[in-house]
């Protein structure tokens, strides 16, 4: 039992945390300097400005627009959503890998995806995948007991997260090599996830990217271990919708009777894969940077998981009692969102805040800056678990870590649950604290931590 002086200690520390964040520019960079800045690290191009102020324009090659308002966000994502799709340079990043599948799609082509995978998202069938997760729980609380007392947690948590979507995408991971296509995914977004300075010098679209051509290797290892689990399951010969596979091989557009062709079928399962374990994943290593280096709140969290689990591993029951697990991942997302910037075409002539949106002007969504804006957060840079609470009201287009609207992410729920197995199993077993260099937050696709999230791990009694 802590003392009233290791509490006020606790205390302390947790307050004078201030979680890293990006570089913020405080001058009008030329084309360049933009460009060289999002190569690096797309998060630096925010200005200061869009950090304190509901909208910022300005003009490179055409008129962009950077928008930080809860009102705007909402005619964007719901009210207006077909006047502001992808950008060309978003979906040109993206093709690549995961081709014209849901996460790319627009209109039609999008509606009939979108229909065909909801089903498996569904909250009793994401209940039902809950087992998986706590056995996830479990095996990644044995990795750590293991880890001889220092662990990197970005990659013991996509070791996690992998397991649970292999199940859940493919009823198991027998045609995957975890290793190599972690790997593959890390260097496609280190190439083709990257932004071109091509695309800042005005180079025509159908110019080949130096990235596009590098991510070639990487791009054939996930896809050729993705098309070897659809044609095992298509010898198989499987009846029955048990897993997402099942259900994209059994998807029909009811207006027009389309199905997924073979290449559909292969963006649609890599993105997926893709994106069910790489951000929840992110989302647990950065809980655990920000816990580890917030022992007040760590110590909190630990007794209501503790109080709740013992040294068992949690199941979806246990969530509900344990809600500053939740508050904690919340908050996480808030200054950790997953993606940090998207990019939008303005098609026909809207308003905004008050400005003038053109066809052909460019419009980015700085997720990263609407989460940390000083309109809209009180000390926005700082750890604030209780932000989440129950009676804390706020605008629902303030906080976006899954987006909004129609195409709000299918698998939020999903992804919520299975974090909150991981992380209150392993509060409840361990304690943690920094070992390491602390990270930088760095997005090409994702925002991940650079050079990772080393930590020191302990077993509590």
């Amino acid at each position: 039992m802590q003392s009233w002086g290791q509490t006020s200690t606790l205390r302390r520390m947790t307050e004078n945390f201030v979680p890293v964040g990006a570089p913020v520019h405080r001058r009008v960079m030329s084309r360049i300097e933009t460009a060289l800045a999002a190569r690096r690290n797309v998060l630096e191009v925010i200005p200061i400005p869009a950090y304190r102020q509901p909208i910022v324009s300005g003009e490179m090659l055409s008129r962009w627009h950077m928008l930080a308002d809860p009102a705007g966000y909402r005619r964007v994502m719901s009210e207006n959503l077909a006047n502001y799709p992808k950008s060309e340079i978003m979906r040109r990043m993206l093709r690549p890998a995961i081709g014209d599948s849901l996460f790319n799609a627009d209109g039609a082509d999008w509606r009939w995806q979108r229909r065909a995978v909801a089903p498996v998202f569904t909250h009793r069938n994401v209940v039902a995948l809950a087992p998986a997760m706590t056995a996830t729980a479990e095996r990644a609380a044995a990795r750590l007991e293991a880890s001889g007392g220092r662990a990197e947690m970005v990659h013991e948590m996509l070791t996690a997260t992998f397991d649970v979507i292999c199940d859940v995408a493919l009823s198991g991971r027998e045609h995957f090599d975890a290793r190599a296509f972690g790997a593959a995914i890390t260097r496609y977004f280190q190439t083709a996830g990257r932004a071109s300075l091509l695309d800042f010098l005005g180079v025509p679209d159908w110019f080949p990217r130096p990235g596009e051509i590098l991510a070639g290797g990487s791009v054939k290892t996930m896809h050729d271990m993705v098309a070897a689990a659809i044609q095992a399951r298509r010898q198989m010969g499987r009846a029955g919708a048990d897993d997402l596979l099942d259900y994209m091989l059994a998807a029909e557009d009811p207006e027009t009777g389309q199905r997924m062709s073979a290449e559909d079928l292969v963006f649609n399962m890599q993105f997926f894969i893709v994106a069910g374990h790489e951000t929840t994943a992110l989302a647990l290593a950065w809980a655990l940077y920000l816990l580890a280096n917030s022992p007040a709140e760590q110590a909190a969290v630990r007794a209501q998981a503790r109080a709740q689990l013992g040294s068992r591993a949690a199941t979806a029951a246990d969530l509900e009692a344990m809600p500053l697990v939740t508050q904690v991942l919340e908050e996480t997302m808030r200054l950790y969102p997953p993606v940090g910037l998207l990019a939008r075409a303005v098609l026909e002539e809207d308003e905004l805040c008050g400005r003038v949106m053109k066809p052909g002007d460019i419009l980015f969504l700085p997720i990263w800056a609407l989460h940390r804006h000083e309109m809209w957060w009180e000390q926005p840079e700082l750890f604030r678990p209780a932000r989440f609470g129950a009676d804390v009201r706020r605008d629902k287009y303030q906080y976006l870590p899954f987006g909004a609207g129609p195409r709000v992410c299918v698998g939020a729920n999903f992804a919520m649950m299975q974090a909150g197995i991981i992380l209150s199993t392993l509060l409840a077993r361990f304690s943690f604290a920094p070992a390491g260099p602390g990270p930088r937050p760095i997005m090409s696709m994702t925002v991940r931590p650079d050079p990772g999230v080393t930590l020191a791990v302990k077993v509590v009694g």
